[in-house]
């Protein structure tokens, strides 16, 4: 079987060099596989701005990448048929906008519509297209967990599903995994780096040695990939040689390989997606809770997960992260024990620091339902009343403090908003109040294309995290005339609490 894998990749390489043009944006991606010439039911490359050429023929009853999911209509509450009239092209497009700085419940609003099960546009364009470009943003934002398992739902049998599944599962730990699956499909085909790497995870090392040499001399092996390649094969040749230069923008593959021959690369300075390397037991514990703090605050990884890491163990120095890490474990502590004079105490600096590293709504989604439930000093009740209110039990909170934060308390439980105070407050109100959509988002909806009106609500609403109110508001409007009431509410929530504490 590896022989017929072999040939393939040299035939289907001749003339391109080892490396191939990206499928996405995602530019760290594995060269994993070899590309082989396009079918009818090959994925294409994730290019949205580009309009198909040819009106594609699927029979029917045939299964949908497009289709795929994990998240039920009964789960997510979209209708089935909420991409309506849109094009692939352009949904696809749109997903791979940046909407960097949106506040978590909004985020967490695009997470969903990225894993729910939805029925695909009719339109012309190619399956798989819009697939793609919901699993790159997946990566994007570092929730590998989540794009493996919509990877497996859909079968990654196709080179371009295949090379990203590949890449999570060197990213997770479960490359021999991948490896086996690459070894047992005879469809995909490896690129000689993939191959060589295989060989060897599988013990075959004479076998790895001789595809390396095969490699160089059919001109599939870059210089760079042959003196990292022969350190990972020969032990006794990285100890001798000096160490390689490290690369700005290493594939997991490289990445994998540099950590085998022991030059192992800090991932700060990488993708978010490869911090999850950093959350294996074998990885020191600074460089664990740097890992989850990053994922948590892009929602990649759940809230009691960072909990989990910080709790490990007791820091043994200081500075801002370890003062960080003591503070939520001292409040951790406080809560265990039931004292609200001492929860009181620990609250004000856990909440401090957390805020200061961008974990505030983490630290909400820890900790603002335990604290509602005790009796706290008067100005550390009020503290975990914000906190509470960015919580998913804001709503019982909210009546609990409707005589203290008549306007937050309005908010969160659907009430008549009071007079604003503060501009933001004036955009919370324009947004909630009843009226014509604006002339774009009105356009969208008569043209059933409610998914455009999502993430041109989730635009407006990574602009307003910068300060902008208007658009604060006509992201607002946006969500609820979607039915989006819960988000819209907890955005609006989110943007009053951590404004009004600046």
């Amino acid at each position: 079987m590896w022989i017929k894998l072999v040939t393939a990749c040299a035939v289907l390489g001749a003339g391109t060099a080892a490396a191939q043009a990206p499928l996405s944006a995602i530019d760290w991606l594995s060269d994993s596989v070899a590309s082989p010439p396009q079918s009818e039911t090959s994925l294409p490359p994730v290019d949205p701005l580009a309009a198909p050429e040819v009106i594609t023929v699927s029979p029917l009853g045939a299964p949908s990448f497009d289709a795929v999911g994990l998240l039920p209509p009964s789960v997510t509450g979209f209708p089935a048929d909420f991409w309506g009239a849109s094009q692939r092209g352009e949904l696809a497009r749109l997903i791979a906008q940046p909407y960097s700085g949106l506040p978590a419940a909004a985020r967490d609003l695009l997470h969903t519509v990225l894993l729910a099960e939805l029925t695909p546009p009719q339109d012309d364009g190619q399956d798989g297209q819009l697939f793609l470009a919901r699993l790159d943003k997946l990566l994007e934002y570092g929730a590998i967990e989540q794009a493996q398992a919509l990877l497996e739902r859909a079968g990654p049998v196709d080179p371009a599903l295949f090379r990203r599944w590949f890449d999570v599962s060197l990213l997770t730990g479960r490359e021999d995994r991948a490896c086996a699956a690459m070894r047992a499909n005879p469809g995909i085909a490896p690129t000689f780096p993939a191959r060589i790497f295989c060989l060897a995870r599988g013990g075959d090392w004479n076998a790895a040695a001789l595809s390396l040499e095969t490699g160089k001399a059919l001109g599939f092996i870059t210089e760079e990939e042959d003196a990292l390649l022969i350190r990972f094969l020969d032990p006794v040749f990285a100890d001798e040689e000096p160490p390689l230069p490290r690369p700005t923008r290493p594939s997991p593959l490289v990445f994998r390989m540099f950590e085998a021959i022991g030059q192992p690369l800090a991932t700060t300075a990488l993708p978010v997606a490869f911090a999850h390397a950093d959350l294996r037991p074998v990885t020191g514990w600074k460089a664990q809770i740097e890992a989850a703090e990053r994922l948590a605050r892009r929602g990649a990884i759940p809230a009691n997960r960072l909990l989990g890491v910080y709790s490990a163990r007791s820091p043994a120095a200081s500075g801002a992260l370890w003062d960080r890490v003591a503070a939520v474990q001292k409040l951790d502590v406080a809560l265990l024990t039931g004292d609200g004079a001492e929860t009181g105490a620990a609250l004000e600096p856990a909440w401090q620091a957390m805020r200061a590293a961008g974990l505030a709504p983490v630290f909400a989604r820890i900790y603002g339902e335990r604290l509602s439930l005790l009796e706290l000093p008067p100005d550390a009740a009020e503290l975990a009343a914000h906190v509470g209110l960015l919580s998913s039990d804001y709503e019982r909170i909210a009546v609990r403090n409707a005589e203290t934060l008549p306007f937050l308390s309005a908010l969160a439980t659907g009430q008549p908003l009071p007079e604003p105070k503060t501009p933001l407050q004036g955009a919370v109100v324009a947004g909630f109040a009843d009226g014509a959509p604006d002339d774009m988002i009105g356009l969208l909806l008569a043209e059933n294309r409610q998914g455009e009106v999502l993430f041109h609500a989730l635009s407006l609403l990574a602009s307003a995290a910068t300060g902008e109110a208007s658009d604060l508001a006509r992201g607002l409007a946006a969500l609820r005339l979607l039915g989006l009431e819960d988000t819209a509410r907890r955005t609006a929530l989110e943007i009053l609490v951590l404004g009004a504490q600046e």
